[in-house]
């Protein structure tokens, strides 16, 4: 009983024409570091020897025991092959032995560089599969029809092949034909087509992410309907418009869109999304969605919204450049992320807001808010990187403790007042934005960035330690009054008169013009423009320490999403990894 105990649980040794066929597929491939853009990215297929080869025989020869490799445990059949990450750099065509282990049921080949060939037409021999992973491997041209022969497949991704195409056969043949899919990952491929309505009926689907698919047309609103779709990416798909469904209450499709009790990542993002937020939404995935992203489209306003918005565990909540009305909504204390600038919303920050204790960005710049500046913000100094109450209509000062912080990015707007401690700000980054430049930064190096006081005398010296880095100046004449006197200090003492060419209304030390002088007279508030955008006369005035150091300063761009991709960057909750290897350029 002990042998046959003992033999039942001996694997079979992998088959010999399976063996062989791995080895060929190896040495069709070259090894290349830059293949792969995972750091912990390495070469599996190094250690698959043949017998004989190596120091001694035995496991190194059994392909079961290889890197990557898995067999069946009664029949010793190759069933699965996990190459991610490989470093593998090659063409991979029809004829390769990879396409006659039959008996494969996974097959990962993500993040490789396959040298922009064509996914090829074999793949549909392998009718066993149930998983096929070609992400980010460079591959281009049209996805084959065999690969719709895959009727087992559960799970597809090709994401992060911009050069792929899925048009003849397109989206909807693909949907059609592979019926059991959970996971269907497409984002990047080119399909330039409609989302079809086929994609309702794949009732197992729990992620579908078709982001910057060149999709136009309405999007479906049965897909809100999928039992169990708990991830969907959408995003940077301009032509796709739709709206969020407003469901009766006895409709039976209300019950099954609500039986998706475990969303966690909803994004639609830069679609053409219209309407408001219909309150069913607050009604969904209550204990499990953590990110919420319906920024840039075009949505109205809430309706029937709870005093604190319903989902406890979420984590990141963009609502920024929609056209939303009303109060301003009020995520749950657990969100870290909070984007909503660029909309209408009116009337005074909620006391409620003061509970979000995690913040890290808090993001309300040009809206319509009003009241005072809430004191509780000092209570998010140690965690908020990022303060943007610009373009409001606001009172009140910032509070002293967020301007200590060493890591926070400020942006304020004509408030009544700023706190005194503005100058020995160590690392924080402050910004004033008076209804100009809502989202243009000024980056100035040696970590010291965005020094732009836009107020009636915006004068600011930031430093750092005891060197004064850089003092930029901004004159307002959109109200039609400038500064009188020039900063007064030992390092402005040095400037001639010419640093401060440009403005008429200035005079006193160390300029050769007395104040009593009437050469000059500053201008009046007729020559402005009412109602338009600000227009500044500024003078950015340069010094340094020494002949060696050197300051670099360059102006920000212009974008709503800064903020986010900033935060995402340095937080790492991008979702997307792919980033293209460019500075590998053609091979030869």
């Amino acid at each position: 009983m002990v042998a046959n105990s003992s033999s039942s649980v001996e694997q079979p040794l992998c088959h010999d024409s399976e063996s062989s066929t791995l080895l060929q597929f190896k040495q069709s491939f070259l090894i290349d570091e830059d293949a792969s853009d995972d750091p912990s990215a390495y070469p599996k297929v190094t250690i698959w020897k043949s017998q004989g080869e190596g120091e001694g025989e035995g496991e190194e020869s059994d392909c079961c025991s290889w890197d990557g490799v898995e067999c069946d445990r009664k029949t010793g059949h190759v069933i699965d092959l996990h190459l991610s990450s490989s470093c593998l750099y090659g063409s991979i065509n029809s004829s390769s032995t990879l396409f006659s282990l039959v008996h494969l049921k996974r097959l990962d080949l993500s993040d490789n560089d396959f040298n922009y060939s064509e996914i090829p037409f074999g793949v549909g021999q392998l009718s066993r599969l149930r998983s096929l992973n070609l992400a980010d491997s460079r591959f281009s041209g049209q996805i084959p029809s065999e690969l719709l022969a895959l009727s087992k497949l559960v799970f597809l991704e090709l994401k992060g092949n911009p050069m792929l195409q899925l048009q003849k056969p397109g989206l909807r043949n693909l949907v059609e034909n592979l019926t059991h899919l959970k996971t269907l990952h497409l984002s990047y491929v080119n399909m330039s087509s409609t989302i079809p309505h086929a994609l309702a009926n794949l009732s197992s689907l729990t992620s579908l992410a078709l982001r910057e698919c060149r999709l136009h047309g309405e999007f479906p609103v049965t897909i809100f309907q999928l039992p169990s779709l708990q991830y969907l990416s959408v995003r940077y798909n301009p032509d796709l418009i739709g709206y969020l469904p407003e469901f009766q209450e006895i409709s039976p499709s209300k019950m099954l869109y609500l039986k998706q009790d475990e969303v966690e990542v909803l994004s639609l993002f830069n679609n053409k999304i219209h309407g408001p937020i219909p309150k069913w939404m607050w009604n969904i995935s209550k204990e499990t969605l953590g990110s919420l992203d319906l920024s840039q489209n075009s949505l109205t306003g809430f309706d029937q919204p709870p005093v604190v918005l319903p989902w406890s565990r979420l984590k990141s909540l963009q609502l920024d450049s929609n056209m939303l009305q009303g109060p301003l909504p009020i995520p749950p204390p657990s969100t870290f992320e909070y984007s909503v600038f660029g909309n209408k919303l009116t009337g005074e920050i909620s006391p409620l807001i003061c509970n979000m204790s995690s913040l890290m960005l808090l993001d309300l710049c040009s809206n319509n808010l009003s009241g005072m500046i809430l004191l509780c913000l000092a209570n998010f100094s140690k965690s908020l990187f990022v303060l943007d109450l610009g373009s409001n209509s606001l009172d009140g000062s910032i509070p002293q403790t967020c301007t200590m912080s060493n890591n926070l990015r400020v942006k304020v707007n004509d408030m009544t007042s700023l706190p005194v401690t503005l100058n020995t700000i160590p690392r924080a980054a402050i910004t004033s934005f008076s209804m100009g430049f809502p989202h243009c930064n000024l980056w100035i190096s040696r970590r010291i960035t965005r020094s732009m006081l836009i107020n009636q005398k915006a004068l600011l010296e930031l430093k750092q330690g005891r060197a004064l880095t850089i003092m930029a100046q901004w004159l307002l004449h959109r109200r039609g009054r400038q500064p009188s006197r020039p900063p007064q200090g030992n390092q402005f003492a040095t400037f001639p008169n010419a640093s401060f060419d440009g403005n008429p209304g200035l005079c006193g030390s160390p300029l050769s013009r007395a104040c009593g002088s009437s050469e000059t007279s500053p201008p009046t508030p007729s020559s402005s423009k009412q109602g338009s955008t600000s227009e500044f006369d500024w003078k950015i005035v340069l010094m340094g320490y020494g002949s060696g150091l050197v300051i670099g300063v360059s102006i920000g761009y212009c974008l709503t999403s800064w903020k986010h991709e900033w935060f995402v960057k340095t937080f790492g909750k991008q979702q997307r990894k792919w980033t293209r290897r460019e500075r590998r350029g053609h091979r030869g």
